[in-house]
């Protein structure tokens, strides 16, 4: 393996490698102009390096190196004292690569970090040739992240991958894991090699509530093929930063977020967690955006007082472009259309198995919340979606029923669409009206778990929603169980449609697909004080194929937390 990482050094650096890490790339697609200056950035780094210009008689270097020259042993305008790797959106023939790679002193910082990615090996021992490469510079432009596309791949294929430093080639990255997903047309039969595919869900982490283990959890305890993360990846306030961190020492660094090093810093530091490294390094992600509403939160906005709201005095618009940028430069996402509000919602098709379908529920043109104005829930037009979105959605849900596509699982970041009573009605009325089978709803935001049958004069579907990975209950901060299932015990009492309520534990769950079934299984964990892989399945819902339903006896009747239905009396 040296071998390759030696050769590819040598082409990698006869290159211009700069333009090759998508992170200096416009986030937009469509505005170019919004790229970092690579020209510019080459030309300051070859500003450092003018003696290439002079006499080499008046050197003591041996070698004389050029600004991509093959030998970088003695090469002071490239940085060569070690990286620290700190630290992926799959297609059927491609996915995304990502790592950080920081100069292991500060004097690197005003000069380009070589970094090589040999990313893409066919077995974990990174034996033989790699099946694709692809290499990149990085600079303190884009915060040193690295982000390639392996290309070329064959779907629904595990990989195995690293990123090395051209100048110092014992310096490598931890082997990442990867895989590319089956192709659209392939039999549900023989998606994931004729395995059931495993996808975990998540939502909602704050770094000073408590330490990441859901997602370790899932990494190391759980057969995931895939993350799926439904919003609030990162929170960006400092709301009870102090009273929440005092007991575990886990408060947020910096201040509520407004500039691009403000949203660098939070999201560098949600990384410093053992267990969403490893989960970022041991699968893909797909995941839609953060808390926010299209024109604004409830304490920023672009009037007066949401523009002064800020310390640095940035309005609502100029703290979400610099949100962006750094999503950009800290995620394995690939580039929004600005000009079609940042549309980030898309769909997966995992061979004839199912529809993976990602909405955004919470920035792409929903109207406005009746959190602001509480009378205005039941009005007919309202859209959580907006037109353009909730018409592809029905599309989406149209075609995969057409293509033969057994499931239809939706992922969307919001569990209450109370304030938007209509706009449900319509999603409800098109599943119901066209016949479309085996629908599956992901919800997050709620930071409890709750499992739903979609009625009315029959089954329509499933919802399955999710605590938070670490953000409080609605139930209280810190809820004890028996309190909480106090609460659980009247809530699955009033509402017809919910089988399972549960708010005290902090988790995850993980839905697994097959052609006859889908089964959701939800894991608990026991302590997030300090960093463990200490937690338990909860519960486990099954749904048949054809059913519309939760298969009975729920949950097989009995949960190890939480309140069914079934359970409660009257």
């Amino acid at each position: 393996m040296i071998f390759w990482l030696l050769s590819l050094c040598s082409l990698a650096c006869a290159t211009k490698l700069l333009d090759r890490n998508l992170v200096y790339r416009s986030p937009f697609h469509d505005l170019p102009e919004f790229s970092r200056d690579t020209k510019g950035i080459h030309k300051r780094f070859v500003g450092h390096a003018k003696r290439q210009l002079g006499d080499a008689t008046v050197f003591n270097d041996e070698h004389y190196p050029t600004f991509y020259g093959s030998d970088f042993s003695n090469s002071p305008f490239i940085w060569t004292g070690g990286v620290t790797f700190t630290h992926a959106n799959p297609l059927d023939d491609s996915v995304l690569l990502w790592t950080r790679a920081v100069p292991t002193s500060v004097v690197g910082g005003s000069t380009p970090v070589p970094d090589q990615s040999v990313p893409v090996f066919t077995s974990p021992s990174l034996s033989g040739k790699p099946v694709s490469t692809g290499e990149a510079f990085t600079s303190y432009d884009v915060d040193f992240t690295v982000k390639v596309e392996a290309t070329g791949l064959k779907p629904d294929t595990k990989y195995w991958y690293l990123f090395a430093d051209c100048a110092k080639s014992t310096s490598t990255s931890p082997v990442g894991v990867t895989r590319t997903i089956s192709r659209p047309d392939t039999p549900a039969s023989q998606v994931n090699g004729g395995k059931n595919l495993s996808i975990a869900v998540f939502s909602c982490s704050r770094f000073q509530d408590g330490y990441f283990n859901a997602y370790g959890f899932a990494a190391h305890n759980t057969s995931v093929d895939i993350f799926v993360h439904l919003g609030d990846y990162a929170n960006f306030s400092l709301t009870d930063n102090v009273r929440l961190s005092a007991p575990i020492g886990r408060g947020v660094l910096g201040r509520e977020l407004a500039t691009i090093h403000d949203y660098r810093q939070r999201l560098a530091q949600y990384r410093t967690d053992a267990s969403l490294q490893f989960a970022h390094q041991n699968a893909p992600w797909i995941t839609v955006s953060d808390n926010s509403w299209k024109a604004g939160t409830v304490d920023s906005n672009d009037t007066a007082a949401g523009c002064s709201f800020s310390p640095s005095g940035a309005c609502f618009t100029d703290r979400k472009l610099a949100a962006v940028r750094a999503y950009h430069e800290w995620m394995p996402v690939r580039q929004v259309d600005v000009d079609d509000k940042l549309r980030i919602w898309r769909n997966f098709q995992i061979g004839k198995l199912l529809d993976l379908t990602m909405l955004d529920t919470r920035n792409y043109d929903r109207d406005l919340t009746d959190v602001i104005v509480n009378t205005i829930s039941s009005f007919p037009n309202r859209s959580m979606m907006g037109l353009t979105q909730e018409n592809w959605f029905f599309d989406t849900l149209s075609t995969s029923k057409k293509r033969g596509a057994v499931w239809r699982v939706i992922g969307q970041q919001v569990d209450a669409w109370d304030g938007y009573r209509a706009s449900r009605a319509r999603v409800l009325n098109h599943i119901e009206q066209n016949k479309i089978d085996n629908t599956i709803i992901l919800s997050g935001d709620s930071h409890a778990n709750w499992v739903s049958d979609l009625a009315r004069k029959g089954g329509l579907g499933v919802e399955f929603a999710g605590t938070a990975v670490t953000s409080t209950s609605p139930f209280g901060a810190g809820v004890a169980p028996a309190t909480a299932d106090a609460i659980s015990r009247v809530l699955v009492a009033n509402n017809t449609d919910l089988q399972w309520s549960e708010g005290s534990f902090r988790g995850f769950f993980l839905i697994t697909v097959s052609p006859s079934t889908l089964t959701a299984t939800y894991y608990a964990m026991n302590n997030i004080s300090n960093p463990n892989l200490d937690g338990f399945a909860s519960a486990h819902f099954v749904v048949e194929e054809g059913a519309n339903k939760l298969s009975r006896p729920v949950a097989g009747g009995s949960v190890k937390a939480g309140v069914l239905k079934s359970n409660v009396t009257g």
